[in-house]
């Protein structure tokens, strides 16, 4: 039968450094998969010592079982005589049993990758022949024989034991070739994220019309370079080495919290559509030395994702969706799964014990916020609400709330301070997140790590301010999942109404699955919540 293949949506997240590659993780919602093909366009200073960085990093994630890793420089330019015939052939099999399973030399019939492998390059040969009008059989034969060679000389790695559900990273510098760039669009086909590092030059405009990677800059444009990259060189396995981390990476337990890799505060105009522009603060890296406030505490440092303008609500308002903005997706009963067991509860480490009574859950309020946004002048534009996710003074609420605000005063149940701030300290308009922060230590809570999916049915219990109501909460179910402008979203029943933007939507054990985006129409009951997926992509560095 062999393993599945997943559809893929490209570059979700906006990234903007070698440190948001490694640490960004795509999800699995039913057979979609998010990857990253990224290029990194020039070196700045630091340049060698990130990618030293990036390598011992990943390496480290490797040994411990959390990701797949590879970089490499120049592709091989041919394949060896001696194995020409044997790449050949795999065409030819292919081709002659109807391109219905595809096997290199390495990973044959027995490997079940047939299917996905044949997926995946069917569809980078529709790429190559709008490239290539006209092309002969015999040139498509030796394209694909090109593919499969340097898959098994570059991507044997991922594809033994081909595990679609752990991370999978490939790194490559100065692929600026035709079917080196195709080559690596077929790795993100499989699941694999891809950065390429274009430190002197980059694909041609032809390529680049193809739409197939993002780009950011990371300084002018030179030659770099940069050593071998081998495995047993970081490895710390028997060495008793530490291995170094990327800066602004913080290590916990089992997990793994990222930040940006910002050294000094920074000012950027965020755009609302009303000229009122919004403070976005970079905070400086853990550790580090600096002139900041003490009050602000030991904090996981975030970075700038996303940006730019678009139309949105008036702040703090609901966001609603008319019947035709909303994109229709097959019924399912679950992301990721059919009718799974909720009976973990004591057999997952960190998991709550038992599933808590409504009473329980209704405390959790403590943790969520109402945040009033003001204008330039100083007037009352809107409410919205929040979720505390660091203690360091972090608070996860709407882009679509916080933009609308040039300030905002923070009201946090059974304190009777009112915490003014016009800090965010992150943002991204397509996920519809931010994050601003306060100066007081909070008490956050414990955003859902996907045990097991979610399921339609399931008990849910929202938390937030609806008309400035402050921290009402209601119970409700899982009532589906919707794909809104190209977000992965969660349907609930809870009544949710103006206001509500940005509030918790809990489980029974009191995890954050999802913050409260909008509503259909004009439904109470038509609740619209962005997945705990997306709150740990974009959040994750926050936890503490």
């Amino acid at each position: 039968m062999g393993y599945q293949y997943t559809e893929k949506r490209y570059n979700v997240i906006k990234l903007s450094s070698l440190e948001e590659f490694v640490n960004i993780r795509g999800g699995i919602n039913g057979n979609r998969q998010d990857v990253y093909f990224i290029r990194a366009v020039g070196a700045g200073a630091a340049f060698a010592g990130e990618v030293t960085a990036m390598d011992r990093e990943m390496t480290r994630r490797m040994d411990a079982g959390w990701v797949v890793y590879n970089r490499v420089g120049t592709f091989p330019t041919s394949i060896p005589m001696e194995e020409t015939s044997v790449y050949t052939a795999c065409y030819d099999t292919w081709d002659t049993g109807g391109k219905q399973n595809l096997y290199t030399k390495a990973f044959g019939e027995m490997s079940g990758l047939g299917a996905i492998l044949s997926t995946a390059c069917g569809r980078v040969l529709d790429i190559w022949r709008q490239y290539h009008p006209g092309v002969s059989g015999s040139m498509e034969r030796n394209f694909v024989s090109k593919l499969l060679y340097w898959t098994d000389r570059m991507a044997s790695v991922y594809l033994q034991p081909w595990d679609s559900g752990k991370p999978m990273k490939f790194v490559a510098q100065g692929i600026v070739k035709e079917q080196g760039y195709l080559f690596c669009y077929f790795l993100t086909l499989l699941g694999i994220d891809v950065l390429l590092l274009q430190t002197e030059t980059d694909i041609d405009e032809k390529l680049d019309g193809l739409h197939l990677s993002a780009q950011f800059v990371l300084g002018e444009k030179r030659a770099v370079s940069l050593d071998t990259y081998r495995r047993e060189a970081y490895s710390p396995a028997g060495s008793g080495q530490s291995v170094a981390t990327l800066p602004g990476t913080a290590h916990s337990g089992n997990g793994i919290q990222s930040g940006a890799a910002r050294n000094n505060e920074a000012s950027l105009p965020v755009s609302d559509g009303a000229d009122r522009p919004v403070r976005v603060v970079i905070p400086p890296r853990p550790g580090r030395r600096t002139s900041a406030s003490p009050q602000t505490g030991s904090a996981v440092s975030g970075s700038h994702a996303g940006g730019g303008t678009g139309a949105l609500s008036v702040g703090g308002r609901e966001r609603t969706f008319a019947g035709n903005n909303r994109t229709p997706v097959s019924a399912q009963s679950g992301r990721g799964g059919v009718g799974s067991s909720r009976n973990l509860a004591g057999t997952v480490q960190g998991m709550p014990a038992r599933e808590l009574t409504f009473e329980e859950l209704a405390r959790k309020a403590s943790s969520v916020v109402m945040i009033t946004l003001y204008d330039g002048g100083g007037e009352i534009v809107g409410t919205g609400s929040g979720i505390m996710i660091g203690r360091g003074g972090y608070i996860l609420t709407n882009h679509h709330v916080a933009c609308h605000g040039r300030r905002y005063s923070v009201r946090i149940e059974n304190d009777e301070t009112v915490y003014d701030t016009d800090e965010m300290i992150k943002y991204n308009q397509v996920l519809d997140l931010a994050v601003i922060r306060i100066h007081r230590e909070l008490q956050p809570l414990s955003v859902y790590r996907g045990r097991e999916p979610l399921v339609r049915g399931q008990k849910v219990v929202a938390i937030g301010s609806p008309l400035g109501l402050f921290n009402s909460v209601s119970d409700g179910i899982i009532a589906g999942f919707r794909n809104i402008e190209d977000v992965d979203m969660i349907q609930y029943t809870a009544p949710v109404t103006g206001g509500s933007s940005g509030g918790a939507v809990l489980n029974m054990y009191g995890e954050v699955i999802g913050i409260h985006h909008g509503s259909f129409g004009e439904g109470l009951n038509l609740g619209l919540a962005i997945g705990y997926e997306f709150i740990n992509t974009f959040a994750g560095g926050f936890y503490a």
